[in-house]
């Protein structure tokens, strides 16, 4: 069982760099058309975005295919997601402004579209460097919180993507849609969880009993446990 789970790892990993390995060989076979720059920042941020929505779609997948497993790769995605979106990053400072810090300053004043792209990157960046289990630990209730920002980055993203895109929406609304399904999913179950807990417990008021019947009585005379239940005198004990 080890090794099989070892060897779909490493597909999956291996898988996720296909992407890249087209990439390069479009710019080594100078295959990124008349805009090169502008193509590959692009075709960058696509799959950055792309593996985001992998992401999301775990948990859903994980809940009606019931297999754990899913959940192993979670984390892995969302590294994968980092790591485009950071390459995506790195080529926008680095080839397209020539690390031209005032360029890029005037560039995101100008271009409301950035500071999204901005915000959906810190956001991403912060899940990644949380996504260790020593970091989940420090951070106890808050890295629930933390890493729920994911959907804010998923929203932020489409919105940059669109803006760039300087008004095709066909591709944007497709990936818009996926969001808020996704979205929509967690918060059914979520509030499904919610009414089931509440029928599993009705109250959460603490009981004492003041009352007990001659346990040895009940017993000898072979009564069922709804009766012993039903004699026993209970009182509630008011939160402190």
């Amino acid at each position: 069982m080890f090794l099989p789970s070892i060897s779909l790892w490493l597909l999956i990993t291996l898988a996720c760099f296909l992407p890249l390995l087209g990439i390069s060989v479009d710019i080594a076979s100078n295959n990124l058309g008349a805009d090169p720059i502008q193509a590959l920042h692009i075709r960058l941020g696509d799959w950055s975005m792309r593996f985001l929505w992998l992401t999301l779609a775990i948990t859903p997948l994980q809940t009606l295919t019931k297999w754990r497993k899913m959940a192993d790769y979670r984390q892995m995605l969302g590294l994968i997601a980092f790591f485009y979106a950071s390459l995506h990053v790195i080529v926008y400072v680095l080839v397209d402004q020539g690390l031209e810090w005032n360029l890029i300053a005037v560039d995101i004043i100008e271009s409301p579209y950035i500071w999204l792209g901005v915000l959906a990157y810190i956001i991403v960046f912060s899940l990644a460097i949380t996504s260790p289990k020593f970091a989940k630990k420090r951070l106890g209730k808050n890295w629930k919180k933390l890493h729920r920002l994911i959907y804010i980055a998923a929203i932020a993203v489409i919105i940059h993507y669109y803006w760039q895109l300087k008004g095709n929406m066909a591709e944007p609304l497709f990936y818009l849609i996926l969001v808020f399904l996704l979205l929509g999913f967690r918060i059914a179950v979520s509030l499904k969880n919610r009414q089931f807990n509440k029928m599993m417990i009705p109250s959460t008021r603490k009981i004492r009993v003041t009352s007990v019947p001659k346990s040895l009585d009940i017993i000898q005379s072979g009564v069922t446990s709804k009766t012993i239940l039903n004699e026993l005198v209970i009182e509630e004990v008011d939160e402190q």
